[in-house]
């Protein structure tokens, strides 16, 4: 079981227990399904980690140098012992934390994590210290989505009004707004050229420092090939219902129905081949080889054409957060997970790969550990 603090709208309001379910439950549960699986030797369900029914997980970061599983949920923080499924912290507003909604965890080059917030800016945290960063520190934004590594140890902050790039060794923040194809950053990735990727509401921008200054910037947008057509003739959508402010709600509209925003990137991820994958908002997922977008959607064997998170294995193995399910990506078979296969909820909105190739995935509920069952289960409870 993993233990945090639960809050209410009024406020805190004590501890509360986070159940699990076992790879046993899930069998009795989905009618076979994972049995048949362990028997052909294939990912499955092995089990779940409930964090309350109205409970939201939106990040997952696995620091693989501790072993350690980060959860970013509605309502704080939580480090995770793999070895031993058992929490070692959990954070709130009362431990350093600037809002307890977390959108992102990072860990940069010197080991601090990081925490981005839903209008409370960046909190850093290492050793028992924290720090939290707004807007008038030289973040962008109170809205912190995402982060990313480069190559120099610098650390690249998306928000919802622009990017930020942060000198690990001065402290000091550069910020880009107008240099983006769209300010709503959501995504990003480094390749292993040291360019930046960031998958925004309005496309794909790349940064290149190499580059002379005229060239240091390129986009793409749905006309150039990003985002599968609508096919599927969704109504169009120019917000996806999961941001805030003033056209923003952050309430997940988890029944209103698909909507089509191919130009929309809610993930990216540079692969191990070093190419480009999107997941866009109705157009599916998109592949970039360097010159050209290839589009996969439900046609082709993905779960649902609205893809909130991406992850990759040590094998090259993609997996894809939906809104219907988690979907498995080799290069050439498809496989997907649903609800009557053990998940805990379709809308999956974060994915995380342990070092054991462990898939992790956050949704409403709690999170959901795939694996082979053939894998030495490193991570059940103990009974």
């Amino acid at each position: 079981m993993w233990y945090g603090i639960k809050l209410a709208a009024s406020g805190l309001v004590g501890i509360a227990v986070f159940s699990f379910a076992s790879a046993a439950d899930e069998v009795a549960r989905d009618s076979g399904v994972a049995s048949q699986a362990a028997k052909q030797n294939v990912e499955r369900v092995l089990d779940t980690f409930e964090v309350g029914d109205n409970v939201f997980v939106r990040a997952l970061h696995v620091e693989k140098s501790k072993n350690a599983l980060w959860v970013g949920t509605s309502v704080g923080v939580h480090e995770i012992d793999l070895a031993s499924s058992t929490p070692r912290n959990t954070f709130t507003r009362k431990h350093g934390l600037a809002n307890e909604y977390i959108f992102a965890v990072g860990i940069d080059s010197l080991g601090y994590k990081w925490f981005g917030t839903n209008a409370g800016g960046a909190s850093r945290y290492k050793d028992g210290l924290w720090k939290t960063y707004f807007p008038m520190h030289g973040l962008a934004d109170y809205w912190v989505y995402s982060f990313a590594n480069d190559l120099k140890g610098d650390v690249w902050i998306g928000t919802w009004y622009g990017v930020n790039r942060f000198d690990i060794k001065t402290g000091k923040f550069t910020t880009y707004v107008k240099e983006l194809v769209n300010e709503w950053v959501y995504g990003m990735g480094v390749d292993a050229q040291g360019k930046v990727w960031f998958g925004t509401e309005g496309g794909i921008s790349v940064f290149d420092d190499q580059q002379a200054d005229g060239e240091k910037w390129r986009a793409w947008t749905h006309q150039d090939g990003l985002g599968a057509p609508n096919t599927e003739g969704l109504p169009s959508s120019p917000n996806t219902g999961l941001g805030t402010r003033s056209r923003h709600d952050l309430a997940v509209q988890i029944s209103s129905g698909s909507t089509y925003n191919p130009g929309y990137v809610f993930a990216l991820l540079v692969a191990p081949d070093n190419t480009i994958w999107a997941g866009t908002w109705g157009g599916g997922v998109a592949h970039f080889d360097g010159k050209t977008w290839k589009n996969f959607t439900r046609k082709d064997g993905l779960a649902g054409n609205i893809v909130f998170s991406i992850a990759s294995d040590d094998q090259g193995v993609l997996w894809f957060g939906t809104e219907n399910g988690v979907s498995r990506f080799d290069g050439k078979t498809w496989r997907s997970y649903r609800q009557q296969d053990g998940l805990l909820s379709n809308s999956v909105y974060a994915l995380a790969v342990a070092a054991n190739g462990d898939v992790w995935a956050g949704s409403r509920r709690g999170v959901t550990r795939i694996g082979n069952s053939l894998t030495p289960l490193t991570t059940l409870p103990k009974p």
